[in-house]
């Protein structure tokens, strides 16, 4: 069996299953293959009755575990509605696929060996040995089934349990796991992935016991058996049951208490503590500390920024309009309008210094943020005749819609393109409905967000490279995808077309941000990067994250906003 047999077995089944299977991956090797999945349709629905299982096989990167995976999938389609009435059935059925491509089994090609080293404790996901480890680990933590099941192709038939004082496991008579550092072990013990613990099964099975060995799992899942679900999915119902105020406290007691750095992560988190104020007075007051923190700004205290300070520092005073219409002090509006005055206008077609001449997505988001406040402020047209060429003479937009991340890096990052987007967004917002440049920046804009759209993953996420299957759930870029969706609609951008594909983000976003603002996989400070396996291994932060907490709190207000919460 090869790679090939695998992919063009899992294409059969889909099409055989009426619509309830979708193809997907969940991880990138070292050789960059795609770790294929099958998802249920309900593998991340909230209120399905249906008890959510996920098979595993393939770890070993063995020709016959593969056949066993993919013989269990198309058993289970054979057990008609008395089975997939009520389980919702998802599965990784080749873990090692280079393991089966290489012949190396049960190395993956590369020196590791995904079958063992649970849990993995870091490099998420520049793994140069394992990376399969971490994605699968961080995959179905945050899919949180109700059960795992692993499939091992053996002479004689055993069981092995997470626990074997459990009904399921009592009824299969399954034995304790005696590796501790196996996969499903390791997803059994603790709060993997600061959610909760996930039930594993292990199925040692020939081939031609599978069936019957199947049959056994459906009928322990039948009623009158009561299978709970796992800890880790309650604890993305209750994540997910915050409303966005709720939501937006959670990272305002956290973000926006310090702009030390000068950057744009604290700037937007800071101007986020003041809106949520704005829109509900009830919450607590932010002005006495942030008058404190901007008063050596605007008083001469602190020397002024470099002369080469780039925009992601002049973003850091985004704030100054907020700021200054919620105390009556214009100097704070001032200190932004200084701040925009930096810009100048470039060479013909050029972008305007101090922004990247290779008119780098991030200078979209910065430029139409703080251009846009300042025209908004002072009504001079010399900050939009700065904004608005800029992002319509970038020509870093493909055929397809998607953004280079700048003209010399050819490549989809998943935050450079939310950085684009929120750029045409912020932009939109300030300009007058009757500018020249509007529609056609709107235009832009529009076909940007469908090609976003297209790469949204059933979770609601999108990955940290969009067009490559496999690459990391990154928070970030969604978002700011969200983000724009929600303001979108409340400016009429976006019809209500677009509220499924929100809903699901959202729901994606309040699962990957926990009780203290930490938050899951946002991708680190990245520069330009020289290929795209830098992209693809590039660093993702689990935990507290300055800049994941600004764009999730500017969205959290949009969304509170939206849903009629003001």
């Amino acid at each position: 069996m090869t790679p090939h047999d695998v992919l063009t077995t899992l294409t059969a089944l889909v099409a055989h299953a009426g619509g309830f299977w979708r193809q997907e991956a969940c991880g990138v090797t070292r050789s960059e293959t795609a770790i294929p999945a099958l998802l249920h349709t309900d593998a991340y629905t909230p209120a399905t009755t249906r008890r959510r299982l996920l098979l595993i096989g393939g770890l070993s990167g063995r020709d016959n575990d593969a056949a066993l995976a993919l013989q269990a999938l198309e058993a289970y389609l054979n057990a008609g509605s008395p089975v997939t009435d009520r389980v919702a059935l998802s599965a990784v059925p080749i873990g090692n696929i280079d393991g089966l491509a290489t012949g190396t089994a049960p190395e993956n090609g590369a020196g590791g060996q995904p079958c063992t080293g649970y849990p993995p404790a870091d490099a998420f996901y520049d793994d140069a040995q394992n990376p399969e480890r971490r994605y699968l680990w961080r995959w179905i933590g945050m899919q949180a089934p109700d059960v795992v099941v692993e499939l091992r192709s053996g002479a004689v038939v055993s069981w092995e349990a997470s626990d074997p004082a459990s009904s399921l496991a009592t009824t299969l008579q399954a034995a304790p796991f005696t590796a501790q550092d196996q996969l499903l072990a390791a997803l059994a013990t603790g709060a993997p992935n600061q959610l909760g613990a996930i039930p594993g099964l292990c199925l040692t099975t020939p081939p031609d016991a599978l069936a019957s060995q199947l049959e056994r799992l459906w009928s322990a899942l039948a009623p009158p058996a009561d299978v709970p679900p796992s800890s880790a999915r309650r604890t993305l119902d209750a994540r997910r049951a915050r409303t966005p105020w709720q939501i937006a406290r959670t990272l305002a007691s956290t973000y926006g208490y310090t702009l030390d750095p000068v950057v744009y992560t604290q700037g937007m988190a800071i101007s986020g503590r003041l809106r949520l104020h704005r829109l509900d007075p009830t919450s607590p007051s932010p002005l006495d500390d942030l008058t404190r923190l901007a008063e050596p700004f605007v008083s001469g205290a602190n020397p002024p920024l470099d002369d080469n300070a780039g925009t992601s520092t002049l973003g850091g005073f985004v704030w100054g309009i907020d700021l200054a219409d919620a105390t009556g002090d214009p100097r704070y509006a001032d200190l932004l309008i200084h701040m925009a005055n930096r810009y100048q206008p470039g060479v013909e077609g050029g972008a305007p210094p101090p922004s990247d001449p290779t008119f780098r997505t991030e200078d979209m988001a910065m430029n139409s943020m703080l251009l846009g406040r300042a025209y908004e402020r002072t009504g001079a047209l010399r900050y939009l005749d700065l904004m608005t060429p800029f992002l319509l003479n970038a020509q870093i937009q493909q055929a397809d819609g998607f953004f280079w991340h700048c003209r010399t890096a050819p490549y989809y990052w998943g935050r450079g393109n939310g950085f684009a987007a929120l750029g045409y967004c912020e932009a939109l917002s300030s300009l007058p409905a009757d500018h020249p440049d509007r529609k056609p920046l709107l235009a832009i804009h529009q076909r940007h967000v469908e090609a976003m759209l297209a790469c949204q993953h059933a979770s609601g996420m999108l990955p940290q490279v969009l067009n490559f299957p496999g690459s990391y759930q990154e928070f970030t870029v969604t978002c700011m995808l969200a983000y724009t969706l929600a303001r979108g609609m409340r400016r009429g951008w976006f019809d209500r077309r677009y509220q499924a594909a929100l809903d699901l983000a959202w729901q994606g976003i309040t699962e990957r941000i926990d009780e203290t603002g930490g938050i899951v996989d946002a991708c680190t400070n990245t520069g330009v990067q020289e290929d795209l396996r830098a992209y693809l291994d590039r660093p993702a932060v689990f935990g507290r994250d300055d800049r994941s907490g600004s764009f999730a709190l500017w969205l959290a207000l949009e969304m509170a906003q939206l849903q009629g919460e003001v």
